[in-house]
């Protein structure tokens, strides 16, 4: 139901973004607030709860974060590693219900980008190093020198890398939450299937095995932003890095889920129009939670192994870690209310 609830919304958006880019301005801004409250069973001694932190950058501005709840004590940090920002609270001693609250201020300021052009200007040696000195090797490293056949600039191995991926993934409804965001099985035991974790994490480690510099963004995405609960929209989607410009948004998920959707084939002419919609930035309402935060060792540092990308609200309770997509075991929800 909530896909078609967006399919309508942002169908009925983009009609004017097709005649005018300014028809999309977002709301203002809003005010979102995070209720975590994870579940302890009698004789429950501890419990951890790590949140994205939002920070405000070159697409947003945040102000007037405030935290509360019954916690012991909290602190944010930074996983120096992936540059993962996030919100840590503690019960050192449980003697009631652990709840946690997280309220902060966006204004957000994405738009669809003015139109790129090959500079010839090299990449820069920190983003070279950040993002290509381990890019892909075996299949993507295969498929990019494919696809990128005579294609020498970023520009165009950007754009073969997106529109591969759009041809060679599908949006998978029965995929838990946004999927796993793992582009290898995604293409091996998922058969390109999966959700925007997946997509994304297949665009961005074809674009690195081309030699393109890319990272994945995730955070929340509304097509028709209003007061209420948002907690269905966590959304993954890209960046890719084009010298002389900057990061350069895309979202081939979104494509993907509009051609399911709308029940569109890929010789479909309307496809078209997704892509293009897709492709240098949108003027749907976004926040970014955190960019390029994979493989995300937390402070304290979690039991288990690193988190493969850090979006969902994250807990332990008793050292054990609790389902995210359970909402028995660990109860959250995000609600908006816009500015007035």
């Amino acid at each position: 139901m909530h896909i078609r609830i967006f399919a309508r919304s942002l169908a009925s958006l983009v009609v004017g973004l097709l005649l005018s880019q300014a028809a999309l301005a977002a709301p203002k801004g809003a005010t979102v607030t995070y209720t975590v409250a994870p579940a302890v069973i009698d004789g429950s001694k501890t419990a951890q709860v790590w949140l994205p932190y939002p920070l405000s950058n070159e697409n947003q501005t945040i102000t007037g974060v405030t935290v509360g709840g019954n916690f012991t004590a909290s602190a944010v940090y930074r996983d120096a590693k992936s540059s993962a920002v996030f919100l840590h609270a503690q019960w050192s001693d449980l003697k009631e219900k652990p709840v946690l609250t997280m309220r902060f201020h966006v204004t957000p300021d994405f738009s669809k980008g003015s139109k790129l052009k090959n500079s010839g200007e090299p990449i820069p040696a920190d983003i070279r190093s950040r993002y290509l000195d381990e890019a892909p090797e075996g299949y993507f490293r295969q498929v990019a020198a494919k696809i990128t056949r005579g294609r020498t600039s970023v520009l165009e191995k950007a754009r073969a890398a997106y529109d591969w991926t759009i041809d060679n993934t599908f949006r998978d409804p029965e995929v838990k939450g946004c999927g796993l965001g793992l582009p290898g099985r995604t293409m091996t035991q998922g058969k390109g299937g999966g959700k925007c974790a997946d997509i994304s994490s297949v665009f961005v480690a074809l674009a690195r095995a081309a030699g393109v510099p890319a990272r994945e963004v995730v955070g929340l995405r509304l097509a028709e932003p209003k007061d209420g609960e948002i907690t269905s929209d966590f959304h993954c989607w890209a960046e890719f890095y084009l010298p002389g410009h900057g990061w350069v948004m895309v979202d081939p998920a979104d494509v993907r889920k509009m051609m399911l959707v709308n029940k569109l084939e890929l010789k479909d002419a309307e496809n078209r129009k997704w892509r293009e919609f897709f492709w240098n930035g949108d003027d749907l309402f976004r926040i970014v939670l955190n960019k390029d935060s994979r493989e995300v060792e937390l402070t304290p540092r979690q039991h288990g192994e690193a988190l493969t990308y850090f979006m969902y609200p994250f807990g332990q309770v008793d050292g054990e870690t609790l389902n995210f997509f359970d909402p028995k075991k660990f109860s959250y929800k995000v609600d908006l209310t816009l500015d007035r």
